[in-house]
């Protein structure tokens, strides 16, 4: 485990089994001044302590990890770049030190201004509830189910569990796979399947009658995606009390969050049934984690292959740790999750540098980037533009760039070698770097021609006789 500075974990950790800083550094085997400083954060905390911490506390180490710092300081961070925070006049340093010793406090802010942003910026929409009472839901659906899936490193073993075992007494197989899960929704759940017409549909891919126990899927739906649809269908009627007790332990706070999160975790699901667990990690890692390969071999989406590869977190049988992102042409994010380390954007766009936003200038092209966060942080990410399934684009002919999606994935340079995309490139070649940020409002890069608006980290000084790269950028 890296050091991390813990100071305000730790002293939580000490008020909450209510001990005195004399009782703890007790112990632990350690002075009392010393704890003091672990505590307030002027020393790192040393492995040895860390042990000492699991064995007389019986603390997971891995809460104790400083990603949750690192993410909460970048969430802070984003909040705070909205101008509406210009007079406070908060500095980094200080939302970094609020990250890392109270980070209850700094949760709460982003709980108030995740409140102030879907209440269209009303002040009093914060306070009062439709039915009167103070303390209304602050919470956006979206948002806590993101968190709750980065929480869990988006990796659910008893899902995993569930679909090898429907596959071992089934007797599942990949190329066979649609036929058998229709076979087996007819046996199991007296289910019958039908391909509908779109224009019976009515928008619908999937639509299911528990009625008439018919479920009818979209003629526009591709065969990855009607068997991935299958298999959310299963989830839905065959686990739902699994998926259940998963949510009951996120503990959201609307209805609608829990519709999402068991959205989420039937889509997690079908898609750990169309690629079992072992079989896919090690599929992944023989062809060197082509994308393209894996997308043949077990029938799947551009889409639905990256997005499984987040996911293999299982403890001692690790894929490599990847982030996700996918985005619109208009910059939105609409799917996010990252276990390499790199920072995204909650509140508005990405970085314009990303490749992820190149992607739309050659659709369907697989883009490459290795890029440089401001700090020092390197990633290897590829980016491939995909078509929503079951989209009608027009009956005109005419050629329609509309409706597109762009998907990012990626992980530490590190781990590039491993990847078949990075062969032939010069890693460390300074010319092929791009430099990136989280956002532009809270990158620091003075000096970038892609900026939009101006950096959180300098004071606006616009000199009307020199001009740089952007109207924003500092001018030496």
């Amino acid at each position: 485990m890296k050091s991390v500075r813990i100071g305000g974990k730790l002293r939580r950790l000490r008020q909450d089994r209510r001990l005195t800083q004399i009782q703890m550094a007790e112990a632990l085997e350690i002075s009392p001044s010393y704890l003091n400083l672990l505590e307030n954060n002027q020393r790192p905390v040393t492995v040895r302590v860390l042990l000492k911490l699991a064995e007389k506390f019986q603390v997971d180490l891995n809460t104790l990890a400083g990603d949750d710092d690192e993410r909460l300081s970048a969430a802070l961070m984003e909040a705070f770049s909205d101008p509406i925070f210009d007079a406070a006049d908060v500095k980094a340093s200080d939302i970094k030190d609020v990250a890392a010793t109270i980070p209850a406090f700094g949760r709460a802010v982003l709980d108030l201004y995740n409140a102030y942003k879907r209440g269209g910026s009303s002040a009093g929409s914060l306070t009062v509830g439709e039915d009167g009472a103070d303390g209304a839901s602050i919470a956006i659906p979206s948002e806590e189910v993101t968190e709750f899936l980065q929480k869990r490193m988006n990796h659910f073993p008893d899902l995993e569990e569930a679909a090898e075992q429907l596959w071992v007494e089934n007797g599942l197989a990949i190329h066979t796979l649609p036929r058998d899960l229709i076979q087996l929704l007819a046996t199991r759940y007296a289910v019958d399947v039908d391909i509908a017409p779109v224009d019976a549909m009515e928008g619908a891919m999937r639509r299911y009658n528990p009625l008439t126990r018919r479920l009818e899927l979209s003629e526009m739906l591709p065969l990855a995606s009607r068997t991935f649809q299958l298999g959310v269908q299963i989830a839905y009627l065959g686990y739902r009390k699994e998926i259940d007790a998963l949510i009951g332990g996120g503990k959201f706070s609307t209805p609608e969050a829990d519709s999402l999160a068991r959205a989420a975790l039937a889509s997690y699901f079908a898609s750990a049934v169309m690629s079992p667990y072992q079989r896919f990690l090690e599929a992944a890692r023989a062809t060197r984690y082509d994308i393209m390969v894996l997308q043949h071999r077990f029938a799947m989406s551009f889409e639905q292959v990256c997005h499984r590869l987040t996911t293999l977190r299982r403890k001692g049988q690790e894929g490599l740790p990847f982030h996700l992102i996918r985005v619109d042409v208009a910059g939105n994010i609409s799917k996010r999750f990252s276990a390499s380390g790199i920072q995204m954007a909650r509140f508005g766009s990405a970085c314009p540098r990303w490749n992820v936003y190149d992607a739309f200038a050659t659709p369907g092209t697989l883009r490459v980037q290795v890029s440089e966060m401001p700090d020092g942080q390197r990633f290897f990410c590829v980016a491939r533009t995909i078509r929503p399934a079951g989209r009608r684009t027009g009956r005109t002919g005419i050629l329609q760039t509309g409706g597109q999606l762009s998907i990012g994935l990626g992980t530490n340079i590190q781990n590039a070698r491993d990847i078949a995309y990075a062969d032939g490139l010069a890693l460390d070649d300074p010319q092929i770097i791009t430099k990136i940020g989280v956002s532009c409002r809270t990158c620091p890069r003075n000096d970038c021609a892609d900026r939009a608006v101006p950096s959180l980290h300098q004071r606006l000084e616009l000199d009307e006789n020199r001009r740089g790269s952007s109207a924003y950028a500092r001018v030496g």
